[in-house]
């Protein structure tokens, strides 16, 4: 079933895109091409750094002779650095440079993978503090840096939505791509070689980043603190912006714990037979592929604060099947595939919303607070021993919630445009393509 469902789903992604390629079109402009391209190289470079490294972390730790308990320490560690460090490296990144913030993620998570050759649990420790801090800033910066270049050349708010959906799209593809190219060098050289291929992908980025990208920066006059503490304020203050940091934090928590519990729950309703992970976990990537097109798709007829609500809703109900019919391994597979599209959905929702509603100031800090809540949820998740049924209820909860607040954050907004006279069906992001 698993390998038929993922033929079948690149068919569909093949001719989803296709579709949404010819009605969903903008006018040719070769200087936005470029800069898109520009930034899409360098991202979807950093990303496949990130994903050349999850399929045999796992493993890697075993073959060192590391104990389950041992492990899960270091995962911890990895969630913990990013929470702890994250809010620190988007003020600096606010200070010192978008660009620069986005080489030191390439130093940073380059000495995470150095450290895989060593099979001493102090060394990969440090290993796993590295990788947090860079995921933190491989989660703000390269955003960040994205929305001020494009605001600066007078790109228009509908060609950043393209620009997120075709990145949506690309990291999906990538995660393939990068599980693929895992395996093949995992089977030849060993454990660590994805880590070495990782390396060589980040150091590519550098070298291109560092040529090709110009820098900017949030507001490099403000000290670090003063940074932080007006990116509170602005949460604080702004229902808008506080709500998209609720919505982010209760969807990735869930998101990430959906990670970790998808294998058991589909073990056990499979009642303990074998399972093709390799194909269960591309065809989620090509769900979420489809996801990304769906967004353009959404966006002809509607606004992303409106429709983000119906989406974090299907998430919910996705996520409850492993609750409601908890040995049926068809209706779970199929939630799954459900909730890996609405994840295809929400990236470039909420980088395009984050775009219109973070401050420029503080961009790359604001982003990263929003990060603390879900690492939160994560760290906790894994630190007790909870039953799988109440992990999924929990995650149901969260994604209920993060409907609400996204709904709050519509009511904001439609309010806002009858108050400034403009009709709510008037759509944020019309036709567009590339």
């Amino acid at each position: 079933m698993f390998v038929e469902v993922f033929y079948a789903l690149c068919i569909a992604c093949t001719l989803l895109y296709l579709y949404t390629r010819s009605s969903v079109s903008i006018p040719e402009d070769a200087n936005f091409r470029n800069f898109q391209r520009s930034y899409l190289v360098v991202y979807l470079l950093a990303v496949a750094g990130d994903w050349l490294q999850g399929p045999h972390v796992y493993a890697l730790y075993e073959s060192y002779g590391m104990t389950k308990h041992e492990i899960e320490i270091l995962f911890i560690a990895g969630f913990g650095s990013s929470l702890l460090f994250g809010t620190i490296v988007g003020s600096v990144a606010d200070k010192f440079g978008r660009r620069n913030n986005c080489l030191i993620y390439a130093v940073l998570y380059g000495g995470a993978c150095i450290t895989k050759h060593f099979a001493n649990l102090h060394i990969l420790m440090l290993g796993r503090f590295l990788g947090g801090i860079a995921t933190s800033i491989l989660y703000s910066a390269f955003e960040s840096w994205l929305v001020y270049e494009h605001n600066k050349r007078g790109f228009s708010e509908m060609q950043l939505g393209a620009i997120f959906s075709h990145a949506a799209l690309g990291n999906s593809l990538m995660a393939i791509v990068a599980g693929v190219a895992a395996q093949i060098v995992a089977d030849l050289f060993g454990f660590v070689a994805p880590f070495d291929l990782s390396l060589t992908m980040l150091i590519l980025m550098a070298i291109i980043t560092a040529n090709t990208w110009t820098e900017n920066y949030g507001n490099e006059k403000a000290a670090i603190q003063e940074s932080f503490g007006k990116a509170i304020r602005t949460i604080r203050e702004d229902i808008k912006v506080m709500c998209l940091g609720l919505v982010q934090s209760l969807f990735e928590g869930s998101m990430y714990t959906f990670v970790l519990e998808w294998t058991p729950a589909l073990a056990q309703a499979s009642g303990g037979a074998s399972i093709p992970h390799g194909y269960i976990f591309a065809s989620f990537m090509v769900a979420a592929m489809m996801g990304s097109s769906l967004f353009k798709l959404f966006s002809k007829y509607s606004s992303p604060e409106d429709f983000m609500r119906f989406v974090l809703l299907l998430a919910a109900g996705c996520l409850s099947v492993p609750i409601l019919a908890p040995t049926n391994s068809a209706m779970i597979f199929a939630a799954f595939l459900l909730f890996e599209g609405c994840v295809g959905v929400f990236w470039p929702a909420m980088g395009y919303l984050r775009g219109i509603y973070v401050p420029e100031e503080t961009r790359s800090t604001t982003i990263n607070l929003f990060r603390i809540p879900l690492n939160l949820i994560v760290v906790c998740i894994l630190l007790q021993n909870f039953a799988m049924a109440s992990i999924f209820k929990f995650c149901v909860l969260f994604l209920l919630l993060a409907a609400g607040a996204q709904h709050v954050l519509c009511s904001h907004t439609e309010s806002h445009r009858l108050e400034s006279g403009i009709s709510t069906e008037k759509l944020p992001i019309p036709d567009e393509e590339v």
